[in-house]
Parts: structure tokens; sequence; C-alpha cells
């Protein structure tokens, strides 16, 4: 399954949910992650990330998509981040 984070979180937290989130997911963009991930794997993702924010007012958002295949990128600006997708 292709996986697109969007994370807003607490400035104390930042560091460390981007070193997590980047051992499972490529960055491209602030707060911005993507990445092919297995099922056990997209759940041990989720699994840390809740080790380490704070429900009350931290926030992920996962976008889950079946494959790569049905999603379509476009970027207008400064490129920011990691892997470019192959086709």
């Amino acid at each position: 399954m292709y996986i697109i984070l969007v994370y807003d979180v607490n400035v104390a937290r930042v560091g460390k949910v981007l070193k997590i989130a980047r051992k499972y997911l490529n960055w491209v963009q602030n707060s911005v992650l993507e990445g092919e991930l297995t099922e056990a794997t997209f759940r041990a993702l989720k699994a840390d990330m809740e080790r380490i924010i704070n429900p009350e007012e931290d926030s992920l958002l996962f976008y889950v998509l079946g494959n790569q295949k049905y999603a379509k990128r476009q970027l207008i600006g400064v490129k920011k981040g990691g892997e470019e997708w192959i086709f």
C-alpha cells in the first residue's frame, strides 16, 4: 500500500516524529512523507508514532492508497525533499 503521512505536532516532538517517520517513509516536504509499506510495516509505524505523540495536542494524518499507480503528484514551486516517483 502507498502511504502519505502529514503531521502537525508540538515543536518539542517534531524531531522525534520526523526521525521515526524517515525510518519507514521518504521525506518530501515539511511535515510530509510518503512511501510504499506493507500492512505489518504500516502497523509498526503507527505503533511507534503512538508512543511519541500527545494525542491531546498532536495530529498525524495518513492517506492510504492501494498503490502508487492510482496517485498523481503535481508540484508548483520549490522541490523540498526526497525521492522522485518512479513509474
